[in-house]
């Protein structure tokens, strides 16, 4: 590819959207001068040298600082990485290395990667990004707990009852099944995304906003995780549909997967943080492809108030069965409301369930930037608060490593659910067995 084909791919998706003020058109064009294709190969020292050359023809001797994104295929990290250190660095300022998900595939691959990485890279220099930590209601989760007074002592076991993390997707894996099967959706969701999330919110109050308190506390939290036991989790796999004259075909009617391939596309668990916060609260994780619907969110569900004097039957509504809920809806249509108990007008009593609601679209003019956007710019600036340190993804992998190697060695069948539907119905089963029930019903 030329400069200009580049440039002009580029600009076909480029917009001043968030800098919305004038000259718009100067400010791509001035931007697309800056766009250079260099082609060559990940494990070669001599492409390498070439691009290093080039990038000092641009710098002109000013001072440099080089970031490297990795957005490419697993194997090939480190002989990427090998090259840029030794060949292509900045000799006058900063060099660092994004590298993008998936980090192995257990505890021992991601170790290897780890160590591999750091022969030629310091940990600092590493930037593993994981996109749902850049999301803005991710963001927002520790300012909701930590700077509002109504939130922070409700945060723990003597208030809420659950909290449950929800991911689901509209689509199956339309022609990514090769990546797909091999990793599934424990590891391609809950092993990062959602237990990232988890660790936020349970954190304890880190000491400061710096980046090693916070990623300190999020440690904590995950060595204070109970190992996941075979029984409270669900897998599931979606199966081929008919609705409304449409055909959706199953995740093995896929070209690019096996015909007997087990790999879940939906899992459900239940998992528990032994530690005095939250001792014997349910954390409920569900993650799926080709669901009802699109969504990411995290639903916080209160316990029930004590001797209710509205526990009774009034106009319909059992208030035992509903209990407070602190929603926060991380995509699409980025939300936060709270669901409580309140009387309909009348003269009668009536209750029902009302939400307090804060819709971003409508409370802020301002567009919300892609999280990726916020990362690499958190990268330029060297702020690692949402970047994932290796002690920190070693503890992740040392809590999923033995339940996915039980899952495949016991060659676990997933349950098949339809495309389109709300997913397994041992799911339900699992919530009820920890007197839970979604709240995403």
């Amino acid at each position: 590819m030329t400069d200009g084909e580049l440039r002009h791919m580029v600009s076909k998706t480029l917009t001043c959207r968030i800098d919305k003020r004038a000259n718009c058109s100067e400010k791509m064009e001035e931007f697309l001068k800056r766009c250079f294709y260099h082609t060559g190969q990940y494990d070669s020292q001599e492409h390498f040298v070439a691009l290093d050359k080039k990038l000092k023809e641009h710098e002109g001797g000013r001072l440099s600082n080089r970031l490297f994104y990795l957005s490419i295929p697993p194997n090939i990290f480190v002989d990427a990485v090998k090259c840029a250190s030794s060949s292509a660095s900045s000799l006058s300022g900063w060099t660092r290395v994004i590298v993008e998900k998936p980090f192995g595939r257990d505890s021992k691959t991601s170790a290897a990667l780890t160590n591999s990485l750091k022969h030629y890279l310091e940990e600092d220099q590493i930037f593993r990004i994981d996109h749902y930590l850049g999301k803005e209601l991710v963001e927002n989760l520790s300012v909701l707990r930590f700077s509002n007074l109504i939130f922070e002592p409700l945060w723990s076991r003597q208030y809420i009852q659950n909290v449950q993390f929800i991911f689901s997707e509209d689509f199956g894996t339309e022609g990514r099944g090769g990546y797909f099967n091999h990793y599934g959706i424990i590891r391609d969701i809950m092993q990062n995304h959602l237990l990232q999330i988890l660790a936020l919110f349970a954190m304890e109050t880190p000491v400061s906003l710096d980046a090693e308190d916070i990623r300190n506390e999020k440690v904590k939290v995950l060595r204070s995780m109970r190992p996941i036991q075979l029984e409270d989790v669900v897998i599931g796999q979606y199966k081929g549909t008919a609705k409304g004259g449409v055909t959706y075909p199953g995740y093995t009617d896929d070209t690019t997967v096996p015909k007997d391939s087990l790999t879940p596309t939906f899992a459900a668990a239940a998992l528990f943080i032994d530690n005095s916060r939250w001792d014997g609260v349910p954390f409920l994780m569900k993650a799926g492809k080709a669901l009802h619907t699109r969504s990411a969110e995290i639903r916080v569900q209160f316990r029930h108030v004590p001797g209710n004097l509205y526990n009774r039957n009034y106009g319909g509504t059992n208030l035992d069965q509903t209990t407070n809920e602190l929603v926060i809806r991380v995509q699409p249509d980025e939300g936060i409301y709270l669901k409580i108990n309140n009387k309909v007008p009348g003269l009668g009593m009536r209750l029902d369930q009302s939400h307090l609601n804060l819709l971003y679209s409508a409370r802020y003019s301002k567009e919300i930037p892609d999280a990726y956007e916020r990362l690499l710019l958190d990268a330029i600036e060297g702020e690692r608060r949402l970047f994932i340190r290796s002690d920190e993804l070693d503890a992740a992998w040392a809590l999923f490593t033995p339940l996915l190697k039980e899952v495949e060695e016991k060659k676990m069948i997933p349950e098949l659910y339809p495309y389109g539907s709300r997913g397994p119905v041992g799911a339900h089963y699992l919530a009820a067995k920890h007197n839970v029930q979604w709240g995403d019903l």
